[in-house]
């Protein structure tokens, strides 16, 4: 049975590529009908950040992630948090030290950054503890068997390495990369567990999955090359290791290198799911307005393709489609203008019903409290092609729900003549006169005086709009003007005249 897993480590918000090592797996779980696994990797309490765990969950929850085992809900592999695992990992560290594949090491700091400037002086372009330096550090290979015994019952600077063995190579199968192979002269003694008795990634990552019974591994192309240690201790362990497949990154949208938070900052975009406030407070996709299966859909095909034209999927079509063989190798450049493309496609296919729940939290003020659900609808109805986000049903509609200021002055000065206020007075007149207002009907009486009259509709509509709206940007002005009704669009159209005519 298909077994995955999704590990962040708690040590700030969840980034957007972590949600989409996230959804890779659920998909996968979901089409093979296996299980999806949230475990937390906290063993680095140094960096551990109170608060971004339940940030972590509350994001998949947004999602629409469920996992079927997790730290709140249990399981039969838990406990999900490392912390709690802390005693397990240390006996198969032990394991490893008694078989000869690690060994303890007593380097203090400044032992290791001696070592690292003599790496320098020799040309070295990436200090290593490995091989080639073990033998000159203070470790249980090089000290005798009472120096090391005294050394650990001092119990200072004390940890545990990978023992790595000299001219041999390791291959692995990864699914998306096909064969990988390291030399083992470019690997280091890593460190398997620390001087607080916590594993590190490495020993904790490894003794979980095996553990946790994970058939697929499926994380960022960051640990590939860290993939090599794992298939070591894997072997010194006796073990099975899963399979592997290695997500490309996600690029920065413009030049090189992987997204960052910074590059949100940058250009005005999130790239954490959920708003994170800490010393900086950094926006995310749900508090911007974007629509949740929207992004789902935009991250499925960042690193993803289905091999057809098809670019909208519900989560349905998506596991359908899913396969770990279609990911693709390259790194996916993030662009916001294709998120925010999906974002408008899947609020106009939203129910109106469905968009109102969302955006009525945004209208929470006096001039919403005004109006009825049936005025939401078809405000939702008139401005749903118009809008990116849910939030710019309020930034862009906000003249629905308040009197509007004049944005476009420009062309309303351009376009007004003072001749023509009586045609305004006159088309007042007649829509007061009017028994009915619908949209329809108030197309019929504004289109039918000025044919009636002989004028242009570029005399008398432009300026309409901006008196009933403030802008030419918007939605169609006769169903706008139905929808706030016939009193309102009157005195509208009377106030926006007189402060058109002060410009």
């Amino acid at each position: 049975m298909v077994r995955v897993r999704f590990a962040p480590s708690p040590t700030g918000p969840l980034h957007i590529g972590g949600v989409r090592t996230a959804l890779y797996n659920y998909l996968f779980a979901k089409k093979m009908g296996g299980s999806f696994i949230l475990r937390i990797e906290d063993t680095d309490r140094t960096r551990y950040v109170p608060g971004a765990e339940d940030y972590i969950i509350e994001a998949l929850d947004w999602f629409g992630l469920e996992t079927d085992e997790n730290p709140i809900k249990g399981g039969d592999y838990g406990p999900y948090r490392q912390s709690e695992r802390k005693d397990l990992y240390k006996q198969y560290a032990m394991k490893m030290l008694e078989d000869g594949n690690a060994y303890y090491a007593f380097d203090s700091a400044e032992d290791l950054e001696r070592m690292r400037e003599e790496a320098k002086e020799n040309g070295k372009h990436v200090a290593k503890y490995d091989a080639t330096v073990r033998m000159q550090m203070k470790n249980s290979l090089s000290l005798s068997t009472e120096e090391t015994a005294a050394l650990l019952e001092k119990g200072e600077n004390v940890v545990v390495r990978l023992n790595i063995p000299s001219d041999r190579r390791i291959g692995f199968k990864d699914i998306v990369r096909d064969e990988v192979s390291f030399d083992t002269k470019e690997l280091d003694d890593k460190v398997i567990l620390k001087g607080d008795g916590m594993p590190t990634y490495h020993l904790a990552n490894i003794v979980d999955d095996h553990l946790m019974e994970i058939t697929h591994v499926i994380r960022g192309e960051e640990w590939l090359s860290s993939t090599a240690h794992h298939i070591l201790m894997y072997e010194f362990m006796g073990w099975e290791p899963p399979q592997f497949v290695h997500l490309p990154l996600i690029l920065k949208p413009v030049g090189q290198g992987k997204l960052s938070k910074r590059d949100g900052a940058k250009f005005g975009f999130p790239v954490f799911p959920l708003e994170w406030k800490a010393e900086e407070t950094y926006a995310g996709f749900r508090e911007d307005g974007f629509d949740k299966d929207a992004i789902k859909n935009f991250l499925a095909f960042l690193g993803w393709n289905p091999g057809t034209e098809q670019e909208m999927f519900n989560m349905e079509d998506l596991i359908a489609a899913f396969s770990l063989e279609k990911i693709v190798k390259s790194g996916a450049r993030f662009d916001i203008d294709k998120a925010k493309w999906f974002n408008q496609q899947y609020i106009i296919a939203k129910d109106n019903a469905e968009i109102a729940e969302v955006i009525k939290p945004l209208l929470q003020n006096a001039s919403y409290m005004g109006h009825s659900d049936s005025f939401i609808l078809g405000f939702i109805e008139l401005m749903k092609e118009r809008v990116e986000s849910y939030n710019e049903f309020v930034s862009k509609g906000y003249y629905f729900f308040e009197k509007p200021r004049i944005e476009d002055e420009k062309i309303a000065r351009k376009k007004w003549k003072d001749e023509n206020e009586l045609h305004f007075t006159a088309i007042r007149t007649q829509m007061a006169e009017s028994s009915s207002f619908d949209s329809d009907t108030v197309q019929g009486i504004i289109k039918g005086y000025i044919g009636d009259n002989g004028l242009s509709f570029g005399a008398i509509l432009p300026i309409l709009r901006i008196a009933i709206s403030g802008t030419m940007k918007g939605p169609d002005i006769f169903g706008m003007m139905s929808l706030l009704g016939k009193e309102e669009s009157i005195d509208r159209l009377h106030a926006g005249i007189e402060k058109i005519k002060a410009l």
